[in-house]
C-alpha cells in the first residue's frame, strides 16, 4: 500500500458493504466473514429480468409472462432482502458510496458471460433529479457506473441522459403507477451521441418500469440495444 493509499485509508476508512464494519488493509471490498456468507443469486433465472425462478423448467417470471418490455435483459447478482436491501439502503441513503467498488465487483463477476456477449460500448447510469442529487450528494446509479466501468473497461457517462422530472418515490406504487409516474422522466441532453450498445446500470430492480423508461429514450436517440444491470432484485410482484 503507498503513502497516498495510507492517509486516504485513514481519512476516509473503508466499511464493508454487508455488515458495515471498518475494513483492514487486506480486505479491499467486504470483509472475510460475509464474503463467505453473503446470498447470490444462484440457479434458474428469468431469460428477460434476471430474477430467481422457482421452477427449473420455466423460462420467465410471471412479471415478464405478463409485459413486454423494452430494454433487451437485465442481470442482478443479489435478490433485494436481508444485509443485501440494508446494505442498499445505507449506499443510497446513507452515505456509504464506497460501497459501489464491491457492487461493481459482483455485478462483473456474475454477468462476465453476458457481458461478452454483448459487448456494450458504454455504461449509463439511472439519472436522478437535481433535486435530490442536491439532498443525497451524489448519484448512487452514477457511483456505481464510475466503479463498473474501471472493472468491465467501458465507458461511462452521467452527462448524455437528463432527468427532467422529479418522480414521486416509486416504492408501493402498482406497475401501472410505477409506468405512469416515469413518463416523461427521461430526456437526452443536447447534441448527446448515443452508441449503438448499451448497459444502463442501477442500483434495484423491481418491475422494470425505470429501465423501460429510460431505454424507450437511448433507443429513440440511436441506440439499437441496451441491456441493463443492478446490484439487485426484488422479489416479484403482481
Amino acid at each position: 500500500m503507498s503513502r497516498f493509499s495510507r492517509i486516504a485509508e485513514l481519512l476516509y476508512p473503508r466499511h464493508c458493504p454487508v455488515c458495515d464494519r471498518l475494513l483492514s488493509g487486506n480486505e479491499p471490498y467486504i470483509c472475510r466473514d460475509c464474503a463467505k456468507n453473503v446470498k447470490w443469486i444462484r440457479g434458474p433465472v428469468c431469460m428477460k429480468c434476471g430474477r430467481p425462478l422457482d421452477t427449473e423448467t420455466g423460462e420467465y417470471c410471471d412479471n415478464c409472462r405478463r409485459r413486454v418490455h423494452v430494454y433487451e435483459r437485465n442481470l442482478a447478482p443479489f435478490s433485494y432482502r436481508n444485509e443485501i436491501q440494508t446494505s442498499i439502503m445505507r449506499f443510497k441513503y446513507g452515505g456509504r458510496a464506497e460501497y459501489a467498488a464491491f457492487y461493481a465487483k459482483a455485478i462483473a463477476a456474475y454477468g462476465q458471460k453476458q457481458f461478452n456477449l454483448w459487448k456494450p460500448q458504454m455504461i449509463i447510469p439511472v439519472p436522478v433529479h437535481t433535486k435530490r442529487y442536491i439532498h443525497r450528494g451524489y448519484n448512487q446509479a452514477g457511483v456505481l457506473a464510475e466503479q463498473l466501468s474501471k472493472v468491465l473497461k467501458i465507458p461511462a457517462r452521467e452527462d448524455l441522459v437528463l432527468r427532467t422530472k422529479n418522480t414521486r418515490p416509486q416504492k408501493g406504487q402498482t406497475p401501472i403507477g410505477r409506468r405512469q409516474n416515469l413518463s416523461g422522466a427521461f430526456c437526452l441532453a443536447g447534441g448527446a451521441r448515443i452508441p449503438k450498445r448499451i448497459l444502463i446500470v442501477d442500483d434495484i430492480y423491481t418491475t422494470g418500469a425505470t429501465m423501460d423508461a429510460l431505454a424507450g429514450v437511448l433507443l429513440d436517440g440511436g441506440a439499437e440495444k441496451v441491456w441493463a444491470a443492478c446490484v439487485s432484485i426484488a422479489p416479484g410482484r403482481s
